[in-house]
């Protein structure tokens, strides 16, 4: 079983090297429809964290004040950035096979194209929030580390985990269409189960252990542990790590044995 998966994990990333010109097009393609007509283009990657972190910081310094261990602001902004990669890469991933069905029915190439071009313009979004995100540090006097040097691996597994899901919700949607509305309810759940606007240290009890076990609660803690507070992440990250490997390789194994049936249902 194992030496199967294995083999075909091998024939999927040899698949997608020879079909890397088509998902850079698809990527770009995505890039420009997403920001076509509007004013600001690349600027609504930094409005919309900056917008919810300034009312955020409102709500937990004046009217019920947290301690984050670091200035409010900057956890906020962080924890939202990287928030909205993840949840806008899999809003745009979750349809990219039923909006793209006049490719899917024709000729043959590996569908995950759509999910994976998704998640890249998401990433592109965030690098251009990154900017911001390093004013601020700057701004706070936040020192330079070496644990900073982890960063490109924690940015890594996000992308791993994300691509993951992406490959389960384009296909899940493409064969039941409320997928994608019952995933909105999730993702509104889904933050306020993570660190994003406040510390899950906070919670206590059962519910406060399944906040904690969160995947996406032990990346954006270890963004914020590289970035801000100048130390290596824990063991929790390292088991996010592990299993976003092995949920990678099993829904993309699940994807690519389905996408011959995919046409039928488009």
């Amino acid at each position: 079983m194992f030496a199967q998966l294995r083999a075909d994990v091998r024939e999927m990333f040899q698949e997608q090297f020879e079909y890397r010109e088509l998902l850079y097009q698809m990527t770009m393609r995505d890039l420009r429809l997403r920001y076509k007509q509007t004013v600001m283009g690349f600027g609504w990657a930094v409005f919309m964290p900056l917008l919810n972190t300034a009312v955020f910081s409102v709500i937990f310094m004046k009217v019920a004040p947290l301690d984050t261990g670091m200035p409010y602001p900057l956890f906020a902004f962080s924890g939202l950035l990287f928030w909205n990669f993840f949840t806008s890469s899999l809003k745009f991933a979750v349809g990219s096979l039923t909006g793209n069905s006049n490719l899917v029915t024709k000729v043959y190439f590996p569908r995950e194209v759509f999910p994976f071009s998704a998640v890249i313009v998401g990433f592109v979004d965030t690098i251009v929030g990154f900017t911001l995100l390093v004013a601020m540090m700057i701004w706070y006097q936040v020192p330079v580390s070496l644990a900073l040097l982890f960063l490109p691996v924690v940015m890594a597994v996000q992308v791993i985990f994300t691509m993951a899901l992406s490959l389960l919700l384009a296909m899940g949607n493409l064969f039941y269409r409320d997928v994608k509305y019952l995933f909105e309810v999730v993702l509104s759940v889904w933050m306020f189960a993570t660190s994003v606007v406040y510390p899950v240290s906070m919670v206590t009890g059962a519910l406060g252990t399944a906040m904690r076990i969160n995947p996406m609660t032990g990346i954006i803690d270890a963004y914020r542990d590289v970035l801000i507070l100048g130390q290596m992440p824990g063991w929790p990250f390292a088991a996010v790590a592990a299993a976003s490997v092995v949920l990678l390789a099993v829904s993309w194994v699940v994807f690519h044995r389905a996408e011959f049936e995919f046409a039928e249902n488009v």
